[in-house]
């Protein structure tokens, strides 16, 4: 205790007694928990109380707080004593053995050392032992057993008894051997419950070790001789676990010093906090922020030490002084001051003199400095900075106190009136009062002896004694006294001594330093000065018979001050004798003659003064004054302005007229003079002005140019600006820009090449998606095959088929006639024709093909989209026909919303027509590229990501799980197989590994979320657009639906229906490239459905619940990624209207220059002929409509045959249908036109009126200049005008003639172009009065209509220019892709064919039932017919195959027989039943349809209509009797 107490204890037979009252028993508290126990809360801690009139009841407190302590570090209750033990000495024994205990514990912590056997080494007397019997005997206490303390507290830990006491004596006996090695290893045995054992302190270990056992063994061997052998313990000479690991953390903490010691002088702090912090080095809290103070702190003290080692006491010390400023620091950085405070009345910090009372006086100071240390880059203070804040204001507060002392023996002085005693209070060093000058201590004492009256007069100040800052301004003032009259004197004498000697150039000099504001005195008046000073003074004298030689200065009116001017004595009271100086002029008279000259010089001066003089008049004393009788003066002047003026003009008129005579005279008598000299400087300056001009040009040539281009071009773009954003362009713009109109060879090429690509990249996607379904079919037979061999022969049929078609069979088919109608008989040229007509009708008016998609039941319109209307459409491979697309698109989605939507729901859960269609074609060749630059390179992430397993079923993981484990060990696992989702949760690592999946598939969702919604751009035009209409159309329909649910309908377009299926099968879409035989694992494919899962839940709003409910982690995340989404749909819903997107309206085919073409196979058109006249009720009620007009010519649906003629098939060949079929595929361009063109003898509408018209007014405008259209057709053209007109038409023609056939313009356009120009002024003329009756213009704004009409086709003109150049380069690359999808194809044919061929090696090299020969050629002959087997009803039956025969008892099952019997053809058989031995009914069964049920999943089928089978059991039965499998 003594060395934890650091002082000495009462002597051993008084300890007793010292120890009721506690406080040595809080000291030790504070000791091992100051965190517990402060100084401040122990009672009487210097015992005075106790000593004086001993113990008090407070005294249990310090027991009760030792106590606490004890129960906070951990020390087991079983020691405890009571407090009435210890202050009533009921059981002081068991205190004793408390702090036995407490000691061996603490020990063991590494707190404090152990308490010493003192056996053998104190002596007690026989009388000390005898009354200390007595006492035990008085209380009936039995001493308890000390050696037993090391076991008991063992036996408080939870571990068990026996397995702790065989470890611990197993550590002695290795100690004993004296083998680092082994003892290192014991001490390693979990039973014995040891900590922090270092394997590199093995030889430390050992070492301690042995030594306290030594010692232990050493006091044994006293202790015996004086113990009973019954009253022995087992540990006396044995190490208990409490001392051995007390040992441990002993060498621990040496090694940790060391530690602690090299790393300090490392100078890294972090390292330096990392060993603090370190548990072995039983250490305060350390905190990593002060990680550098920490660091600097403990190097400084290092370094003083003398052995360069800082020991473990000394850094506790410095640690928890540390520890305590470091949070000092904390706190002074959030500017907390109630922390701060907290912080510095801390025991743990150690500062010295610090005064709890101006703790909050310590805060503020260290708050400024600190402050003031980060200015300077400084992050914390130092405990010695902190401590010289501490002192600097502890001698603040002192020199505060000192000067309180010091301005009570001021007051005293003031009040006693006695004038040394003031100066000497004064000039106290405590007071610090400054200025004070021992000359002046009358001055001093009256001044303050003022002041200090007026305060005591004053009712309303608290305080009747002057504090120190009023004494300091109470001397300051009389300083200012003193200064004020040594002033004055020098003025009086400086003045009246240089009068006397009369040197009036110096008087400047004598009055500027004299006078108090220096700007009195003005240079100019020096005379006036000295003449007025000696005035006065000679005044003066005269009156003065006797004079001494003081001088009287009066100050405030109320000090006097004297002046000898013969001694350069001064006196603040009256001197003895005082004989005044009175002859000479005194400070104030000097001053006021001063002050009066220079005020009337300002006066003569102000009114003609500069700014300059004003601001100098202005800083003068009288300057303020005079310069405001000034401005008083002027403002009368301005008042009476009028009359001033009045003045002044009549005054400068008289000037003017007399000086106008004068030079009127001298004109008149030199006229001929003047003449000539006018003239001639007339002519120079012409001359000369022209020569500078005309050289100027010269000098400026290229600029001018310049100007004179950028003219030219500025009023291009005017004109051209007045063309594109004028309503009403006047004619001579239009004029300027009509060239624009003409079509160039460059425009006639472009034109061919995008017809020629459109047809390329149409027929490319035709014979892809064939090759496609064909592909598909060929995996469903090879699948089929692996399943069963007999199939073998139709597999090799479809691969030639396939081969052929690889091989040019359909480009050959396709190319019969792609080029129009001249390879067809000439007869059928007018049906083609009308088919033209028919077509473009039906693409140009979307409502027929909208009606006849929803007459037709469901799987016929869909091959119909898929075939026709696509084609129709050329797969919208312009704009155009895009433009067409969409009109129909959205008249078919409104139709269909209008009629078969009930609900807002019925397009989420339904399978709309039309989009299915829009989907369908936006994943097509036009859209593929868009879903690749969308999805590919997030998706093909995560394919690539090998390390990436998203599996969110808590069963599959489950089931991963035992696998793995079963897998590590080779041992079947005790856990169950199969469970349930519920029972699969309860596992942590089901639960972890499904958390894990969670966070990859959150991470994986929002790199594929962020792509979609950064792509927003990429989306197809027309799939944003029916977004739109299918929006508007629902809340049209339903008015009360709200926004989110117009969304998630959105969102189930452009997401679920668009982008969901590329995400979950990406090789199915094209997004990702595969090679042939590649495919996606199921891994990998899990992983994308997923992220399509969690994207699907998002755009539909939708939280997992249910069967999902392990998920609900993700809720939260699905609502935020809604909100995404939301924002997505709304924005991809903010497109233009077709109109504005494409620029088209439904004149747009008349202007343009080649005609719409479609191509189209013979029979698509007369399945389209045949549809329309079926449902030509439903599309076309009108019996006017035109479309009932063109079926009506059209008359019945023609065969091939028909349709192309006869002649085209020769009827004697024998393979005529299979021709037949051919010919039906064959692929013909139709050029579509409308039925009603324009010529000369049919009826015209306006609108086709319009544009003849305004095609020959683009002619005569061309050669015939104008402000207005009337004036040009009113004025005759002139000759030259005609010549030039005809010229172009000549160049026109030969422009024509280069044409090709399909897009040249139409015979009555032709015509109107050979007209004269007058002829065509005339036709203009009658057109216009046509156009105007029917209201298309109007004469009364001279035609601007038309006018308006032609510069919308110029401003149109160049975009068509445009989105052709964009439209050929956009061809370009929809067909790249597809040849490259057809190469693709044809990789997977090429893959098939290998296949196949081994799959024939294989099969000649097999000996089977089945013999497949082939002949010449290496195609299957046929095969070996197997006999018929007969089986009854009730066999099937029983073998599974037949399950139930309709109205049919099973009893009579015996009757009923099946024969079975193979045919001549492969995978055919016969199966005829018998009731009672009569042939009932013969059926045939094909292999290849039971193969298919079977792919499709169907279980069960039926034959005869009533007999059941199962499909399954039925195809083993044939490969079982037939092919021997």
């Amino acid at each position: 205790m003594e060395v934890c107490l650091v002082e000495e204890l009462p002597p051993t037979t008084e300890l007793e007694e010292g120890l009721r009252n506690g406080v040595y028993l809080a000291k030790l508290a504070k000791f091992f928990a100051p965190k517990m126990v402060s100084e401040k809360k122990i009672y009487d801690v210097e015992q005075t109380r106790y000593k004086k009139s001993g113990l008090h009841f407070r005294h249990t407190d310090n027991t009760v707080q030792w106590l606490r302590a004890m129960e906070a570090v951990g020390l087991p209750k079983i020691f405890y004593p009571e407090t009435t033990d210890v202050y009533d000495r009921k059981n002081i024994p068991r205190m004793i053995y408390c702090i036995h205990a407490l000691s061996l514990y603490l020990f063991k912590l590494g707190i404090a050392p152990q308490i010493q056997d003192l056996l053998g080494k104190v002596d007690f007397t026989e009388e000390e032992i005898s009354n200390m019997r007595k006492e035990l005997e008085k209380y009936g206490i039995q001493m308890p057993s000390f050696s037993k303390i090391g076991g008991i507290l063992a036996n408080e830990l939870s571990v068990d008894e026996a397995a702790l006491h065989a470890a611990v004596i197993a550590i002695n006996e290795a100690i004993e051997k004296g083998i680092a090695e082994q003892t290192i290893i014991t001490l390693r045995n979990p039973n014995a419950v040891l900590t922090l054992v270092d394997d590199d302190l093995a030889e430390e270990y050992q070492k301690e070790l042995w030594e306290a056992k030594k010692r232990k063994e050493e006091n044994a061997r006293l202790k015996n001789n004086c113990i009973s052998e019954e009253e022995r313990d087992a540990y006396e000479e044995l190490l208990t676990q409490a001392e051995i690991q007390g040992n441990i953390n002993k060498v621990n903490r040496l090694a940790a010093v060391d530690h602690i010691n090299a790393v300090i002088r490392e100078g890294d702090p972090e390292n330096t906090v990392l060993a603090l912090q370190k548990p072995e080095a039983q250490l305060p809290v350390v905190y990593p922020f002060a990680a550098a103070m920490y660091q600097n702190e403990l190097f400084n003290l290092q370094k003083q030490n003398a052995m360069n080692y800082l020991a473990h006491e000394e850094l506790l010390i410095a640690v928890e002084m540390l520890s305590a400023v470091a949070l000092l620091n904390q706190a002074l950085e959030s500017s907390d001051l109630v922390s701060v405070q907290n912080q510095l009345r801390s025991p743990t910090i150690g500062f010295n003199n610090l005064d709890e009372t101006y703790v909050e006086r310590y805060a503020n100071a260290l708050l400024c400095i600190k402050l003031e240390a980060l200015s300077q880059g400084q992050d914390s203070l130092s405990w010695n900075e902190i401590q010289n804040c501490i002192d600097m204001v502890n001698i603040e507060i002192q020199e505060e106190n000192d000067r309180v002392v010091a301005v009570g023996y001021i007051n005293e002085a003031i009040d006693e009136g006695d004038p040394l005693k003031t100066l000497d209070s004064l000039l106290l060093p405590t007071a610090k009062i400054k200025n004070v000058d021992p000359d002046f201590a009358q001055h001093y004492q009256d001044v303050l002896y003022q002041a200090k009256t007026q305060k005591y007069m004053d009712p309303q100040s608290a305080s009747k004694i002057l504090w120190l800052d009023e004494i300091q301004h109470a001397v300051n003032e009389a300083n200012k006294d003193i200064n004020s009259a040594k002033q004055w004197v020098t003025l009086v004498v400086d003045v009246n001594q240089f009068l006397e000697k009369e040197k009036q150039s110096d008087i400047l000099s004598v009055l500027k330093p004299a006078v108090g504001n220096t700007n009195d005195v003005i240079p100019e008046c020096a005379d006036r000065y000295h003449d007025a000073l000696a005035k006065a003074k000679e005044q003066k004298s005269r009156s003065v018979s006797t004079e001494g030689s003081w001088l009287k200065v009066t100050l405030q009116e109320k000090y006097d001050y004297y002046y000898n001017i013969d001694s350069k004595e001064s006196s603040w009271v009256t001197p003895e004798p005082c004989l005044l100086k009175e002859s000479w002029l005194m400070g104030k008279e000097i001053e006021d003659i001063v002050e009066d000259i220079t005020a009337d010089y300002i006066r003569e001066n102000i009114w003609s003064a500069t700014e300059d003089m004003l601001q100098r008049f202005q800083a003068t004393t009288s300057g303020p004054l005079i310069r405001k009788e000034y401005e008083a003066r002027k403002a009368f002047l301005y008042e009476q302005e009028e009359h001033v003026v009045k003045i002044q003009a009549f005054w400068k008129a008289y000037k003017q007229r007399e000086a106008y005579k004068r030079r009127r005279q001298m004109f008149i008598d030199n006229i001929r003079f003047i003449v000539k000299i006018q003239s001639w400087y007339r002519m120079v300056t012409a001359r000369k002005n022209y020569l500078s001009r005309l050289q100027f040009f010269r000098d400026h040539n290229n600029e001018i140019v310049k100007i004179q281009s950028l003219l030219r071009a500025s009023k291009a773009r005017d004109d051209y600006k007045t063309l594109v954003g004028s309503e009403n362009p006047p004619l001579r713009v239009i004029r300027k820009f009509v060239y624009l109109l003409d079509q160039s060879d460059l425009d006639f090429q472009e034109e061919l090449e995008v017809a020629r690509l459109r047809e390329e990249v149409v027929m490319k996607i035709r014979g892809n998606q064939q090759l496609e379904k064909d592909l598909n079919l060929m995996d469903i037979k090879i699948g089929l095959l692996v399943k069963n061999r007999i199939t073998l022969e139709d597999v090799i049929s479809h691969r030639t088929k396939l081969n052929k078609k690889k091989g040019g069979e359909m480009e050959i088919l396709n190319n019969i006639d792609n080029q129009g109608i001249k390879s067809l008989s000439k007869e059928r040229r007018k049906t083609l024709e009308t088919y033209q007509q028919l077509f473009y009708l039906l693409q140009t008016n979307p409502s027929y093909l909208a009606k006849l998609i929803f007459q037709m039941p469901q799987n016929k319109s869909t091959k119909f989209m898929d075939t026709v209307i696509f084609t129709l459409y050329n797969y919208a491979s312009n704009q155009r026909e895009e433009y067409l697309l969409l009109k129909l698109f959205k008249t078919a989605l409104e139709e269909e919303i209008a009629s078969k939507v009930d609900q807002v729901q019925d397009i989420v859960t339904g399978n709309p027509t039309v989009i299915k269609m829009v989907v369908s074609f936006n994943r097509g060749a036009r859209g593929q590229n868009t879903l690749r630059q969308l999805l590919a390179p997030v998706v093909k992430e995560i394919i690539d990501d090998k390390s990436l397993i998203i599996n969110t079923s808590p069963v599959e993981v489950y089931k991963a799980w035992v696998n793995q484990l079963e897998t590590q060990t080779g041992e079947a696992s005790n856990l169950p197989y199969d469970v349930t989702t519920e029972q699969a949760l309860t596992y942590p690592e089901v639960r972890a590994r499904l958390e894990a999946s969670i966070e990859h598939l959150r991470r994986v969702t929002d790199q594929v979320l962020s792509s979609i919604i950064s792509s927003l751009d990429l989306l197809p035009y027309g799939l944003r657009y029916i977004a739109k209409v299918l929006k508007n159309s629902i809340h049209e329909k339903f008015p009360d639906a709200t926004e989110d649910e117009l969304l998630k309908i959105v969102g189930n377009l452009l997401y679920y229906r668009y982008m969901n299926p590329a995400i979950v099968a990406p090789d199915g879409f094209d997004i990702i490239d595969m090679t042939a035989g590649g495919q996606i694992n199921p891994d990998q494919r899990r992983n994308l459905g997923s992220v399509a899962k969690v994207l699907q839940h998002a755009a539909s709003n939708k939280l997992f619940e249910g069967e999902n409910e392990h998920l609900s982690s993700m809720n939260d995340y699905l609502s935020e990624t809604y909100q995404e989404f939301r924002k997505y749909f709304k924005e991809a819903c903010n497109v233009p209207e077709p109109e504005e997107k494409f620029n088209m309206d439904k004149y747009t085919d008349v202007v343009t220059v080649s005609k719409p073409v479609i191509y189209i196979s013979i029979e698509e058109i007369i399945n389209t002929h045949s549809l329309l006249l079926e449902h030509q009720d439903a599309i076309a009620p009108e019996k006017n409509d035109l479309l009932n007009e063109l079926l009506e010519l059209l008359e019945e649906v023609p065969n091939v045959e028909s349709f192309l003629g006869e002649g085209a098939v020769d009827p004697n060949d024998p393979d005529k249908v299979n021709t037949l079929n051919q010919l039906a595929k064959t692929e013909i361009s139709l050029y579509l036109t409308s039925k009603y063109d324009i010529g000369d003898g049919e009826a015209i509408d306006g609108q086709s009126l319009m544009i003849k018209t305004k095609k020959l007014i683009i002619d005569v405008i061309r050669n015939q200049p104008g402000s207005t259209l009337t004036e040009i057709l009113e004025t005759p053209a002139s000759a030259q005008q005609e010549t030039d007109h005809a010229s172009d038409m000549v160049n026109r023609a030969v422009l024509d003639s280069r044409t090709p056939e399909d897009m040249k313009q139409g015979q009555s356009m032709v015509e109107d172009a050979q007209l004269p120009l007058e002829q065509k002024k005339r036709k203009i003329q009658r057109n216009l009065r046509t156009l105007e009756q029917t209201g298309h213009v109007s004469s009364k704004n001279k035609y601007q209509d038309i006018l308006n009409k032609i510069a919308k086709d110029i401003r149109n003109q160049r975009v068509h220019r445009k989105l052709r150049k964009a439209e050929l380069e956009k061809l370009q690359q929809t067909l790249n892709a597809l040849n490259k999808k057809a190469a693709f194809f044809e990789e997977q044919i090429n893959y098939y064919d290998t296949y196949i061929k081994t799959c024939l090696d294989n099969l000649k090299r097999k000996n089977t039932r089945r013999s497949i020969k082939l002949d010449g050629k290496g195609e299957p002959r046929g095969m070996k017919r197997a006999k018929p087997v007969r089986y009854t009803a009730a066999k099937l039956q029983e073998k599974g195959v037949l399950l139930d025969i309709d109205d049919l008892q099973e009893n009579q099952f015996k009757n009923v027989t099946f024969d079975i019997s193979s045919t001549e053809d492969v995978g055919i058989f016969d199966v005829r039943s018998k009731f009672l031995g009569v042939e009932m009914e013969k059926v045939q069964l094909n292999i290849q349809d039971l193969l298919q049920m079977q792919y499709e999943g169907v279980a069960v089928m039926k034959m005869f209509d009533k007999v059941k089978v199962n499909v399954n059991l039925l195809i083993y039965l044939l490969n079982k009797k037939f092919y021997g499998k």
